[in-house]
């Protein structure tokens, strides 16, 4: 069986994936760092774009490790996890997550994010991205309320869920950022390449049902047609109140009855993702009317903004006694808050990246201060690194999809240092960000294979290039 959670207990290379054999990992010298970038034949998908970005990162990144990093890392989705290939005549992306042979809605629109600025200089990159935004249309019309889906009909490990389960899914977490990021996805390919093709009377179908999806969840008749259950020994792998969630009182929030960690959430209103549906809902409408789809649709789409943005300020911000006015994590419309983060994105840190707020915004400030302290249960601190974490992978370990989440949102140039050698000093000799390491030992670390990460990495990177060039000039 495949586990999120699956610890790698040693630091080899063997264990990491890599098979360049014994080196001596000599820092401050290129040419010292093996090559663990998968082979050029061995690649599932290759872009000019891509490699073009890599040769010039590699003349601006001035520390050798962070460069190498750069370029194991920045294209790992593409030479890893994308399947690709045309079916009835339009394009179509299979994109898996890495050590598990599914692909999340979630990570998938993350994992080729970064590419979407290079579609202008490659036609095969821009078709490749638009087969995922076709393939999504089909997940979502298969199920609005599952997560990971098969690229062909299977039986998967968690068939047995107390929930409806299809063939195609590979699991049916509700968790209301999924379908935020395919909007996300839609919207900015649109923007950046100006092509409507993916747009089409089945993704106009797939919107209609992420509304009917997310009004659904805002439960205000009845609970609504989800329900999940498992059975299982982690606490957060199955969800309380018979398969609906702890009690909440309708307030125009959406339910999400899991976090983007695929945790079960405590109370079912998470907050940084209706954040997320506030700007996910703007773009789609704005993509509707300007592509004459539906006004009707575009309408219920800003109103349903609306709704959300006036019961966040009501009901999101918790009075902390020390740190002001705060965010909540979780709320249940009752007045109970959750007070906590995680290293997941969306996330109360990384809110800015997803443009829910901006980094000014001074509620954000104090919730940001909360979070980066030892009030928060999920920050740690020990001798391999400090950092968020998740009760995904319980207590001490650091996530370093945290750090970047940190280093990309941050104002300032020390704080971002500080982040970037972090990173560098984590991946444990491995050339590649995991999902979690342990904050007193970088050896203990979860999935050696986690593309989203190791693609979010070099965005960080690229967004230093074009915001601080000067915090790339330096060796760490």
């Amino acid at each position: 069986m495949i586990e999120r959670r699956t610890f790698l207990k040693t630091g080899a290379l063997a264990a990491a994936g890599i098979t360049a054999g014994n080196w001596s990992f000599a820092k401050g010298n290129v040419a010292d760092f093996p090559i663990v970038r998968v082979a050029a034949d061995q690649r599932s998908f290759k872009s000019t774009a891509v490699e073009a970005t890599i040769l010039r990162m590699k003349k601006v990144i001035k520390d050798p490790e962070l460069a190498w990093l750069f370029e194991n890392c920045f294209p790992n989705t593409i030479d890893t996890t994308v399947h690709y290939k045309p079916i009835d005549g339009k394009p179509d992306t299979f994109v898996i997550t890495g050590d598990i042979d599914a692909m999340w809605l979630r990570d998938s629109s993350a994992q080729v994010w970064p590419y979407l600025p290079l579609m202008k200089d490659d036609p095969k990159l821009q078709e490749m991205i638009a087969g995922l935004i076709n393939r999504q249309t089909k997940c979502i019309l298969i199920d609005p309320y599952g997560n990971a889906f098969y690229d062909s009909p299977k039986k998967s490990e968690w068939t047995s869920d107390r929930t409806e389960m299809k063939p195609m899914l590979h699991e049916r977490k509700w968790e209301l950022d999924s379908l935020c990021y395919t909007i996300r996805l839609s919207y900015n390919y649109w923007k950046t390449s100006g092509d409507t093709k993916p747009f089409d009377g089945d993704w106009l179908k797939a919107v209609q049902l992420i509304l009917k999806t997310c009004k659904e969840q805002q439960r205000k008749e009845n609970r609504g047609p989800y329900t999940f259950g498992r059975s299982t020994a982690w606490s957060t792998d199955t969800v309380p109140g018979d398969g609906y969630g702890n009690p909440i009182k309708p307030v125009g929030l959406i339910a999400s009855t899991f976090r983007p960690s695929d945790d079960a959430a405590v109370y079912p209103f998470f907050i940084p993702s209706n954040f997320f549906a506030v700007v996910s809902f703007r773009e789609v409408a704005e993509l509707l009317e300007k592509t004459n789809q539906d006004p009707k649709l575009a309408a219920e789409f800003k109103a349903l903004a609306l709704e959300v943005e006036n019961a966040l300020k009501k009901y999101a911000v918790y009075p902390h006694p020390q740190f002001g006015k705060i965010y909540a994590f979780e709320v249940d419309g009752f007045g109970n808050h959750l007070l906590m983060d995680d290293a997941g994105i969306p996330g109360l840190i990384s809110m800015p990246y997803l443009n829910a707020m901006s980094v000014k915004d001074p509620i954000y400030i104090n919730t940001r201060k909360f979070v980066l302290s030892d009030s928060n249960p999920y920050y740690f601190k020990g001798k391999a690194g400090e950092g968020l974490g998740s009760p995904h992978t319980l207590i001490d370990m650091i996530w370093p999809m945290g750090i970047i989440a940190r280093a990309i949102t941050s104002t300032d140039d020390k704080e971002i240092e500080a982040q970037l050698k972090q990173l560098k000093n984590t991946h444990n000799h491995t050339g590649f960000m995991h999902e979690s390491f342990n904050k007193d030992d970088q050896a203990k670390f979860t999935r050696k294979w986690f593309a989203w990460v190791n693609t979010l990495f070099g965005e960080l990177i690229l967004k230093l290039e074009k915001e601080r060039p000067h915090l790339l000039a330096k060796i760490y």
